[in-house]
């Protein structure tokens, strides 16, 4: 008896390029993203939306009573009573816009990873051992927009802003994720140009490098927060002095070093040295490994952050300049996750 084509499964036909180039595509949205979310806090337009509805958010306020509606609410937090008072509805929906636009991209890249992810997954396409690894990143995902919630809460009640640790955790967790996206591409493309290639392992060297940069990260989402970029505008002293005037003791260690405007400003400032040599000498490495791009992405990457960083302080947080430094900071990290995973590929 002869059996139909048509009866068949499909036989399982890996598809290891295909997934790598929808993951870059997936990291490129989310860096978009931490521009977006940069410009939403430059403009402390980060509370302006003050209830969470993941699917009917999606729907900006279309008429005019809905519109006075968003702003009664956003009337009722302390930001506005204590900052804003008597803004026009007309800035309020500038800022609002912000807002929106921030959690719109957030929803686009849930659908853009979802979706693929889904349809990949019924054709077989997922080489055996990824199927995880990009359901992890999915929930990730998923986790990123909770977290995005819950920081805005926390400037819902009391505070006028909202908390820079909750902000440092919304940062780092996008980051985090543009480099796990990165990292996997390039295990997929190594996949498609030899099956027989094997995930890129993290080395001891590489871990160190990358958690020197997160500290730097750290360091960058805690000035943000506390808006410390603000306490001085000159390089390289800080009101004419190396270590500035005006820290004060907060209770615990802790506490001062992350709570502090002028010291965390300071250590931003004079540990981006830090992070800058174990970079370069990470970019050396991947040079090594026969990873020339690799190399020249994190110099360059690094190079251009140093050059805005003093620039973004000397204008006085000039919106442009403090944008732009965000956004080189996105792509330093998916460049050093490219020289990390050089470092660490396994041939």
């Amino acid at each position: 008896m002869t059996v139909s084509p048509f009866t068949r499964a499909a036989p399982p036909v890996s598809r290891p390029a295909a997934i790598a180039r929808w993951l870059l595509v997936v990291a490129l949205l989310v860096f978009c993203m931490v521009v977006v979310g940069g410009i939403t806090r430059l403009t402390e337009s980060g509370l302006s939306i003050t209830q969470w509805k993941p699917i009917t958010g999606a729907i900006p306020p279309l008429t005019h009573d809905q519109w006075m509606e968003a702003f009664r609410l956003y009337q009722q937090i302390p930001e506005y009573q204590q900052i804003n008072r008597g803004m026009t509805l007309g800035d309020f929906q500038f800022i609002f816009f912000w807002e929106w636009a921030h959690r719109l991209l957030g929803r686009l890249i849930g659908v853009a990873f979802a979706l693929p992810l889904l349809w990949f997954a019924a054709r077989r396409a997922i080489p055996a051992g990824y199927g995880a690894r990009l359901v992890a990143l999915l929930a990730l995902g998923g986790l990123q927009g909770a977290i995005g919630w819950w920081m805005v809460k926390s400037g819902l009640s009391v505070r006028t802003d909202v908390s820079h640790y909750r902000l440092a955790v919304h940062l780092l967790t996008a980051l985090f994720i543009i480099g796990g996206l990165v990292w996997t591409a390039l295990d997929l493309r190594a996949l498609a140009r030899s099956p027989r290639a094997r995930p890129a392992a993290l080395r001891p060297f590489a871990l160190l490098v990358l958690l020197v940069l997160l500290v730097q990260l750290m360091l960058g989402a805690f000035t943000a927060g506390l808006d410390a970029g603000y306490v001085s505008n000159t390089w390289p002293l800080m009101n004419d002095h190396v270590v500035p005037e005006g820290i004060q003791w907060l209770g615990s260690l802790w506490a001062t070093v992350s709570s502090d405007p002028y010291l965390v400003h300071f250590l931003h400032r004079w540990w981006a040295w830090v992070a800058a040599v174990a970079l370069i000498l990470l970019a050396r490495r991947a040079k090594q490994a026969g990873r020339r791009g690799a190399s020249i992405a994190i110099n360059a990457a690094v190079g251009t952050q140093i050059l805005l960083g003093i620039a973004t302080v000397i204008s006085g947080i000039a919106l442009p300049l403090a944008v732009l430094h965000q956004a080189v900071g996105a792509l330093l990290v998916a460049a050093a996750a490219w020289g990390a995973h050089a470092v660490g590929a396994r041939r």
